[in-house]
């Protein structure tokens, strides 16, 4: 997210001449890292290097919150993970406490199996001194024998519960491990990026305060280009559309630009997009990256004010789109919120929310 505007080089090149030994901020997707050891020759390379320590940072700032996304998401599946777990071991408790209470009969039924017991209706006719006793013994074995089976089928079902229960608890064990296996990963990725973003976001701040009043409000530049008319701009705008949710945020021209903010007073570019949906009913996600999947695609021709525009090839910088080619936009350390041309940064796509 570099500046969208150029300057004087002789009026920049006192302070980033004094600034141009820093090293661009290690970032795995964007520019080529400079020479730490190369001074600028001249003005316009002191610029330039400013631009790229800026454009590095930012760069770098969209991918931490990219990992944080990823984190929360992450975390989110290993409690989902850790409460199934839960709750598959409060099953196997409960089917193992059905499993006991079967187990005496259960022990029952063998032990007489093993004694030999003579519990058939041929051995009931045998013993049976009168028809009637002979009734009375078969419906007693009719009895036993009913009960008997269904306190072995209620066993068996009992059983099969209890380990489809331990077979679902082993597979939610196997799932909560899993789950923080690949949270602690994204955790460690995103300290890493956080580390770089902070040596960046130093490099940039060390340049910045070298610069002279003058070369700063340079840098700045104005908050609307000549000739922009925000009334007219904003005219039978509609209360939930894109084009109200441009008139939130041109309320915060000239609010400064601040790494991971999101308003109310100061802003990274993905913060402000976000800040200012917000206002209208929106919730809209926090990066340009999830930003860029956000509501459906609109073609650069068919643009209207109220699209969201994206830009650099791997969506590291956003604005909303002011008509007749300008963008609102939270551009970089150093430069306030502000209206800019589009043409200034490389396009990526547009959205309509």
């Amino acid at each position: 997210m570099a500046p969208h505007r150029r300057h004087s080089p002789k009026r920049l090149a006192g302070g980033i001449l004094a600034a141009a030994v820093l090293a661009t901020a290690p970032c795995a997707a964007g520019p080529a890292a400079a020479d730490p050891v190369a001074l600028p020759s001249t003005a316009s390379e002191a610029v330039a290097r400013m631009i790229e320590l800026s454009r590095s940072s930012d760069q770098l700032n969209q991918q931490a919150l990219d990992a944080q996304a990823d984190l929360d998401a992450k975390l989110a599946v290993q409690n989902d993970a850790e409460a199934l777990l839960a709750t598959k071991t409060d099953a196997v408790n409960a089917a193992r406490d059905e499993v006991r209470k079967f187990q005496p009969v259960i022990d029952r039924t063998a032990i007489a199996a093993y004694q030999g017991a003579r519990t058939n209706r041929m051995f009931a006719v045998l013993v049976s001194d009168s028809p009637q006793q002979l009734l009375d013994q078969m419906s007693m074995l009719d009895v036993v024998e009913t009960q008997t089976t269904d306190q072995l089928k209620q066993f068996k079902k009992a059983g099969d519960a209890a380990a489809a229960a331990e077979a679902a608890a082993h597979s939610a064990a196997d799932a909560a491990r899993a789950a923080a296996t690949r949270a602690e990963e994204v955790r460690a990725d995103l300290e890493r990026k956080r580390g770089e973003l902070g040596g960046a976001i130093a490099q940039v701040v060390e340049a910045w305060t070298s610069l002279s009043v003058r070369d700063k409000a340079a840098w700045a530049g104005s908050p609307f280009p000549p000739g922009f008319d925000r009334d007219t701009l904003l005219q039978g705008l509609v209360p939930g559309s894109g084009t109200s949710a441009l008139a939130a945020g041109l309320t915060r021209v000239g609010d400064p630009y601040v790494w991971g903010a999101t308003g109310p007073d100061q802003f990274d570019c993905s913060g402000l997009v976000q800040w200012a949906f917000k206002q209208v009913g929106k919730n809209v996600p926090r990066t340009s990256s999830q930003q860029a999947n956000f509501g459906t695609p609109v073609k650069k021709s068919d643009m209207q004010p109220g699209d969201v525009v994206f830009f650099y090839p791997e969506i590291s910088h956003v604005g909303i789109y002011a008509g007749n080619g300008l963008m609102l936009h939270a551009s970089t350390f150093g430069v306030p919120v502000a209206v800019a041309p589009i043409s200034s940064t490389p396009f990526h796509s547009a959205r309509r929310y």
